[in-house]
């Protein structure tokens, strides 16, 4: 059996409340990390994320919450400093949060408003994440035997295939892709690795509504059959922030359920 073991890790995240971002919390609390996770506006669901976490850790105050609008760059740059004063260092990041409209929408009724939302929403947040957390993580000495710090993003198969009726959302995170693809080799020799992981369908709040508006379009797209569980996108977040992906810079970690092969 392989043990994760993160103790003595620092992790931020943003979007922490809820779906992939909430049980990546659980799994970075559970492997010894201290954690500092943002939401936007729910409260309650992000103090359910936390007392989640806090089980998962078998002990309070490993994690921490933080409201937050993850587009800024000022937010992200309070994040990561939050998490320095708390914890004492930094050692991970995650931008996870994002947006997302079950609702088509044709290029036609696509108007410059619900564009600009969209990608400062999933787009600008990682931008903003990753370039406060490379900031501070050029600060702290490197270790000799192990990467300096690692930033992963998380982006999506429609950022790999694009996405009709979606146009903004895809083009969003087919940015994140990009900035991945070019931030990794920048940062590599400084030792900090730059990972992404690409989502398929999974079953999340923000999901649902497809399920029930387009089922024959979702799951058809599926070899697998059914959507993710929030947990095995999680897990493959995660994975990105071991040791096992030390010799991994500039990787686009399908998991979609064989949807796209890319």
């Amino acid at each position: 059996m392989i043990t994760i073991d993160l103790e003595g890790q620092v992790a931020v995240l943003t979007g922490g409340s809820r779906g992939i971002g909430a049980a990546t919390v659980r799994l970075l609390a559970q492997a010894g990390a201290r954690v500092v996770f943002t939401y936007r506006r729910d409260r309650a669901a992000a103090a359910r994320s936390l007392a989640a976490a806090d089980a998962a850790a078998g002990a309070p105050g490993r994690v921490a919450a933080l409201r937050a609008d993850a587009a800024r760059p000022a937010a992200a740059e309070r994040l990561v400093a939050h998490a320095v004063r708390r914890f004492g260092r930094l050692d991970i990041a995650i931008a996870n949060a994002g947006i997302w409209n079950a609702a088509d929408l044709p290029i036609a009724r696509l108007d410059a408003r619900a564009w600009r939302a969209m990608l400062a929403a999933n787009l600008d947040s990682a931008y903003a994440l990753a370039r406060a957390a490379a900031r501070q993580l050029q600060r702290q000495p490197r270790p000799r035997t192990a990467p300096r710090g690692r930033i992963v993003l998380v982006a999506s198969t429609a950022g790999q295939r694009g996405e009709a009726w979606h146009t903004h959302y895809g083009a969003a995170k087919g940015g994140v892709i990009a900035f991945v693809r070019g931030l990794a080799p920048e940062l590599a020799r400084q030792g900090i690795l730059v990972n992404c992981v690409a989502p398929g369908w999974v079953d999340t709040d923000m999901a649902r509504p497809a399920f029930r508006r387009h089922p024959e379009r979702v799951f058809a797209a599926i070899p697998l059959g059914r959507p993710g569980k929030p947990e095995e996108i999680a897990s493959c977040i995660v994975f990105l922030c071991t040791p096992g992906a030390n010799f991994m810079t500039g990787a686009v970690l399908s998991v979609n359920g064989g949807a796209v092969l890319a």
